[in-house]
């Protein structure tokens, strides 16, 4: 049976967690998606989830840096994390995080020294969510 978010269910109105979501999709900024998801996993008792969140963040920047070996290491970590979940969780679709996180792995394998980078995003399929990093974001370019 799939793991649910037990005891998260504060976090998908914490502003770490939208800001989180807009770096991730919006910004592709995966070392500002570490330092606000570090900070949120730490309180909230070094959740798997979020550090799962966290792996897939981090491992796309590794990729992104062409540390492949360091990009294989933390999304193998983030897809063993992710995997005992629900197929949506705190309003993302981890079941399409999962498959992103496979074909990248695979692409990285297929080539290890040299493999072009591809982000790809975070499904978000809570509207309330949707709207809420919407929120932020416009705050944050407003100042």
């Amino acid at each position: 049976m799939a793991k649910e978010a037990y005891g998260l269910a504060d976090v998908m109105g914490d502003e770490r967690y939208l800001a989180f979501i807009s770096y991730f999709n919006t910004d592709l900024d995966y070392y500002e998606c570490h330092e606000v998801m570090e900070e949120l996993w730490l309180e909230e008792g070094r959740h798997p989830l979020l550090q799962g969140l966290l792996q897939a963040a981090v491992g796309l920047h590794h990729w992104h840096n062409d540390n492949f070996s360091g990009a294989v290491k933390l999304m193998e970590a983030s897809l063993a994390k992710l995997s005992v979940y629900a197929d949506v969780v705190l309003g993302l679709d981890l079941a399409r995080l999962r498959g992103d996180l496979a074909t990248s792995l695979a692409a990285l394998a297929a080539r290890p020294m040299d493999a072009p980078f591809r982000a790809f995003e975070l499904g978000v399929l809570d509207e309330p969510l949707v709207n809420a990093v919407a929120n932020w974001e416009k705050a944050r370019r407003d100042g």
